[in-house]
C-alpha cells in the first residue's frame, strides 16, 4: 500500500484526523502526491497553495490500495484514469516530475490516515514549476502584477523611471543648445 500526502490547512487538521478528508464541491477530488525519496517533489505544491492565503500547511499522510484508480497528470494537461501503482511509476520515470499531481475521486477515511505533520513552509514553487528560473521581459502589469513581491524593484530594474530634472535645468539646457546652434551656424558647419 503506497503512502500518499495531501496538503491541508493546519486549522483543519484536527477535523481531518477525526473525519478524514472530505470531497469539496468546488474541486474534482482530493489532490495528493506519492511520498517519494525526493521530499521536494512529494511536497512541491506547498508554496503554490500558500498563495491562496492560508498561513500554515500540514502534510496529511495516508495509505491507499495500489490497485485503486486515480487521475494522474501534469496540472495543465489532460489527466489519465489509471491505477495508483502505474501513476507512481510514471512520476518516478519522468525527467521533470514538477507540476505532476494525483487526484483521488473519493473521500479519504480517517482509518486510512497514518499521520499529520507540520511541514517547512518555504517548500515548492509558485505560479508554475520553472517560474523561479525565468525573468519577465517587460514591466507591464501582466508580467509584474501590482502588489507582487519585490515588484516595484523589478519594474524599475527593467524600465528605469524617468528622473524629473526640474524647470530651471530645462531652461539652462535649452539656452545652451541655442548657443551651440548659433555657434555652429556662425562657423558654417
Amino acid at each position: 500500500m503506497p503512502l500518499l500526502v495531501h496538503l491541508a490547512d493546519e486549522r483543519e487538521s484536527s477535523n481531518i484526523q477525526k473525519n478524514g478528508i472530505k470531497l469539496r464541491k468546488d474541486r474534482k477530488g482530493i489532490f495528493c502526491m506519492p511520498v517519494l525519496q525526493n521530499f521536494y517533489v512529494s511536497h512541491q505544491w506547498l508554496r503554490e497553495l500558500k498563495r491562496s492565503g492560508t498561513r500554515t500547511y500540514v502534510g496529511v499522510y495516508f495509505k491507499l490500495d495500489s490497485e485503486e484508480l486515480v487521475y494522474a497528470g501534469k496540472f495543465n494537461q489532460e489527466h489519465k484514469h489509471i491505477k495508483l501503482t502505474h501513476a507512481i511509476k510514471e512520476i518516478m520515470s519522468l525527467e521533470d516530475p514538477l507540476g505532476y499531481e494525483l487526484i483521488v475521486d473519493r473521500k479519504i477515511l480517517a482509518s486510512e490516515i497514518s499521520k499529520i505533520k507540520i511541514l517547512p513552509q518555504k517548500l515548492g514553487w509558485r505560479y508554475y514549476p520553472t517560474s523561479h528560473n525565468t525573468k519577465p521581459t517587460c514591466a507591464c502589469p501582466v508580467c509584474i502584477p501590482s502588489g507582487s513581491i519585490k515588484g516595484k524593484r523589478l519594474r524599475e530594474k527593467i524600465e528605469p523611471p524617468i528622473k524629473d530634472i526640474g524647470y530651471d535645468k530645462i531652461i539652462i539646457n535649452f539656452r545652451t543648445l541655442k548657443m551651440k546652434k548659433k555657434y555652429v551656424n556662425y562657423l558654417g558647419k
